[in-house]
């Protein structure tokens, strides 16, 4: 058993969906997230409010599930990250779990 965590930008949720299906990752949870990158100052201060840093619209889902799930999950995210002209990539990793109850 292993758990997964994914992000994204709000842009590709739908393709993220897509991706647990095609990888059989049935069950997964998510959540509505802000993105921050480290942006120079000339950002801060074209702000109305140039003391607060902006986030971007983000999601990030997880999922308990078996190790050949994840395996092809990432071999997916992967061939998607390559095919996509982005700054935003998404984003995986893969953590193991020693118990369950």
């Amino acid at each position: 058993m292993k758990m997964i965590i994914v992000t994204t930008v709000e842009e590709y949720k739908s393709e993220v969906f897509k991706l647990f299906k095609k990888a059989g990752v049935e069950s997964f949870s998510g959540s509505d997230i802000d993105g921050y990158k480290n942006a120079a100052p000339l950002m801060y201060t074209s702000s109305w409010f140039p003391s607060e840093k902006g986030g971007s619209a983000s999601d990030m889902f997880f999922s308990f599930t078996e190790e050949e799930k994840v395996t092809e999950l990432f071999k997916l995210i992967k061939q998607f990250n390559e095919n996509s002209e982005t700054t935003n990539p998404i984003r995986a990793v893969e953590i193991p779990i020693e118990r369950t109850v």
